[in-house]
């Protein structure tokens, strides 16, 4: 198996081909990922850490892709499993800080492994996840209103994104989060509000169709407003502005852990596609500190 490491996204591009938009449903995360920052030229001049970015192939052919973008996991809906060691072999010279995995449960755990067994660090599975699809909508009866977000919006957004990442984690992350969500807003995708008894009281992104494919997410509802069905609304509201904009296929990640988010979303028509699981590597401890 022959890996090749890409630092220019353009390259990396034409190298993967139609590999990912052949299966949007599959490959929701990395099309997403790509079209909002393995895209962005600013990534060219250093402004951000280069993606990390790579190829495998067998007899000459492109066998499997995947990528990350710092500080997030490799995502590996692309990499098929007999790929993995070679992958995680060459990843360990030009990314050996490697945080995570995140993909498939079958292709997450075949690189988890392969890392593990090449570099003799730990994992722990931080999520089990679910990815759904939208079938027929079905918008709850709830009191407010849906709007886009604005620039004007985003010190709110950015509160509630750190809000949202503390409860998924566990703790803060460092991740520059306006700049993120300004991101979202000049390339057109959606932030859409709550709106009732003129307070924002909910939020949901949609990200533009890219392949025929959007994807909702983040969901954020603050603590003092949850039990209301905002977070259902808000939802089904972002799921409309995705069809609108011509999405064939409405997709959006939960966690398995959080039964509510799974019971709440299936009420409003999304249905299971296939489960997830993000894998977090931990270095092995040396002795000395080296």
């Amino acid at each position: 198996m022959d890996v090749q490491v890409y630092d220019d996204p353009r390259q990396f591009r034409a190298a993967y081909g139609d590999l990912y938009s052949a299966d949007p449903v599959r490959h929701t995360l990395a099309l997403t990922v790509i079209r909002r920052f393995v895209e962005d030229d600013n990534n060219l001049d250093g402004d951000r850490p280069v993606p990390v970015m790579l190829t495998a192939h067998h007899d000459g052919r492109l066998h499997g892709v995947a990528l990350r973008t710092p500080p997030w996991p490799l995502i590996v809906s692309g990499l098929p499993a007999d790929a993995a060691p070679a992958a995680a072999a060459r990843l360990h010279q030009v990314d050996p800080d490697l945080p995570g995995v995140n993909g498939p449960r079958e292709l997450s755990e075949a690189f988890a492994a392969a890392w593990a067994a090449h570099t003799g660090a730990a994992t722990r599975e931080v999520m089990a996840g679910r990815l759904y699809g939208l079938g027929d909508l079905r918008p709850p009866g709830v009191p407010g209103r849906a709007r886009l977000a604005t620039e004007a919006d985003l010190p709110l957004l950015v509160e509630w994104r750190r809000a949202f990442l503390r409860e998924a984690v566990g703790h803060e992350h460092p991740h520059d989060f306006e700049r993120q969500l300004r991101r979202y807003l000049e390339i057109g995708d959606a932030l859409v509000l709550w709106e009732h008894d003129d307070r924002t009281v909910s939020w949901a992104g949609a990200s533009a169709p890219v392949a025929g494919m959007s994807r909702i997410g983040p969901v954020y509802t603050p603590h003092d407003q949850r039990g209301h069905g905002y977070g259902s609304a808000v939802t089904a509201a972002a799921s409309r502005w995705a069809l609108d904009a011509g999405a064939e296929h409405v997709l959006l990640f939960t966690d398995l852990a959080n039964p509510t988010s799974n019971s709440i979303y299936q009420k409003i028509g999304y249905r299971p596609v296939s489960d997830i699981a993000e894998i977090a590597f931990t270095a092995p401890f040396r002795l000395g500190g080296a």
